[in-house]
């Protein structure tokens, strides 16, 4: 076919080819839509116009503070609109956005700092002492504070670092953004805990985000004009793409810096939230709510649920409330949701657990992913029988570039030419897929990953402690709790809660044991800590109570 280039010029066209970035979509919505708003929090209610023109100053400003390609940029910040200008203002000057976990321990933000390499990092003003107490346990050059003073909710600025609003104010609002040259450029990087103690930083390209905010737009059936809800925190995977999906669809994002019940519930009865997405925890929260709490609201909101699979009790408990859930499953390393459990018309007869169970599958491959399968051991697929077991394996363009400064836990990750997940499912006959374990090492306790690993570590450094084992124990608010069963030394003594203080002291609030068994260990001929029993033992608990 190479003469039909050849005799009539056409690859002369590739000039009118533009790399996919999903930056394109806020341009086109300050444009088509600029009169429509864009943010809100509280009494914040920003145009597109605005909007765009915030995000301009913001990569300005930036660049005038020394910002070049390939730069990181890092963010410390909830979901209020600097975060979401962030999304789009840091890679607007041709920058790498590094949305960093506000509720890490300092020695592990400090890790990050250093890892990534972060030039500048924009810190909410409740998190300058971490921000402070993570650069002192860093490596490498520390970042400069940009502090961020979140006035709607109460905050001013102390007046020790360059406030937001000063960065702002240097800012060029005509800036030209620094738009990819390559879809394959980096976009973004998220940092996840993974299987080991120390977290690996997943790189995200343009090409990719693009495809996954369209993926997300036809998985959620979402029309023009969506009033979105920020309850999955933007550090998590960009929150899902969601900040770069919803300027596509002339959309309104509605910030939500602290995630109740009561603010839920406000959200879609005062802004007409129609989309949100959450871990089961926020299910289970408002079908707990109070009285008092509650709102009424006459239009069904969508909601994408991920982070763990849902119970079906929880499913078949907040439909009847105005709810639509669809499961959607993901990782950091690609993207946030890859599969979704794709709503088959035949199935709109089932109800009550029947119709829970259906609700609860894992589903298939999202449009932009090209192939969502279970292997086995060998990177083949499994029978399709709903039975045999083995490891979601994923590919396409919605897969991470890879892990940064990590290229054997990249190679692994990608071993047989799939993106092996660690998760362990089957398959039914028509293709969905069912999660029925999490890799053995990790612990899901209200969507965030735990380490065991990490928490077997801060245990053991306890003088009394000989020897630890962490597994999840079921938890009917967040999912799963981490379990420590612990040997302690000869002679030593140690009481449930003082492990428990010892952690928290060193670990995330939501990495530190929730209970602490002191037994034998068991263990096989060689000395390995079976786990398998420890997690019965752990089930039994939870069934008990």
């Amino acid at each position: 076919m190479g003469w039909l280039v050849d005799e009539t010029g056409l690859e002369k066209n590739r000039a009118n080819f533009e790399p996919l970035s999903p930056l394109s979509h806020l341009r086109r919505a300050a444009d088509i839509h600029a009169d429509r708003t864009a943010l809100v929090w509280k009494g914040i209610r920003r145009s597109y116009a605005d909007y765009a023109q915030r995000v301009s100053q913001l990569a300005s400003a930036l660049v005038g503070r020394g910002i070049a390609p390939g730069d990181v940029v890092a963010t410390l910040l909830p979901n209020i609109p600097q975060q979401a200008e962030a999304h789009f203002g840091v890679p607007a000057c041709g920058a790498v956005i590094n949305t960093i976990n506000t509720r890490l321990d300092a020695d592990t933000v400090g890790y990050i700092f250093g890892h990534a390499g972060a030039k500048i990092v924009l810190v909410d003003t409740a998190l300058i002492s971490l921000a402070e107490a993570a650069i002192k346990k860093m490596q490498g050059p520390a970042p400069q504070i940009v502090e961020v003073a979140d006035r709607e909710a109460g905050f001013s600025p102390t007046g020790h670092y360059l406030e937001y609003e000063e960065l702002m104010a240097e800012g060029d609002p005509s800036f030209d953004w620094i738009l990819p040259q390559d879809e394959w450029e980096s976009l973004a990087i998220n940092y996840t805990s993974g299987t080991t103690g120390r977290p690996k930083g997943v790189v995200s390209h343009h090409r990719g985000a693009y495809l996954a905010t369209m993926a997300n737009v036809i998985a959620w059936r979402m029309q023009l004009f969506p009033v979105y809800l920020t309850i999955v925190p933007m550090f998590h995977c960009n929150a899902w793409c969601h900040p770069w999906m919803i300027p596509m669809m002339g959309g309104t994002v509605v910030c939500c810096r602290d995630i109740t019940a009561k603010a839920i519930y406000e959200s879609i009865a005062d802004e007409g939230v129609t989309h949100f997405g959450g871990a089961p925890i926020v299910l289970n929260t408002l079908i707990n709510a109070k009285d008092e709490d509650r709102r009424s609201f006459d239009h069904v909101v969508e909601v994408f649920t991920a982070g763990a699979p849902p119970p079906a009790a929880t499913l078949a408990a907040i439909e009847p409330l105005g709810f639509n859930v669809t499961q959607v499953y993901g990782l950091t390393e690609t993207y946030g949701p890859s599969t979704e459990c794709l709503w088959k018309p035949e199935w709109e007869g089932k109800t009550g657990e029947d119709r829970a169970a259906y609700k609860a599958r894992t589903g298939v491959a999202m449009v932009a992913l090209e192939g969502a399968e279970v292997h086995d051991t060998h990177g083949q697929p499994v029978a399709r029988d709903a039975a045999h077991l083995g490891e979601i394996s994923l590919r396409g363009n919605m897969v991470m570039k890879g892990y940064y400064k990590n290229p054997e836990a990249t190679a692994e990750a990608f071993k047989g030419g799939w993106f092996r997940s660690g998760d362990i499912a089957f398959q039914h006959p028509d293709g969905y897929i069912k999660i029925t374990d999490r890799a053995k090492d990790i612990i899901i306790s209200g969507g965030e990953n735990v380490s065991s690993v990490e928490v077997e570590g801060a245990l053991m450094h306890h003088p009394a402690v000989s020897l630890c084992a962490v597994v999840a124990k079921p938890d009917e608010k967040w999912g799963e709790v981490p379990c420590a069963f612990v040997e302690l030394k000869p002679g030593a003594e140690a009481t449930e809660d003082e492990l428990i203080k010892f952690c928290r002291a060193r670990l995330a609030g939501f990495a530190t044991p929730k209970a602490v068994v002191f037994c034998d260990l068991p263990k096989t001929s060689t000395g390995k800590i079976q786990k398998f029993e420890l997690r019965a033992v752990a089930k039994l608990m939870a069934q008990q109570g």
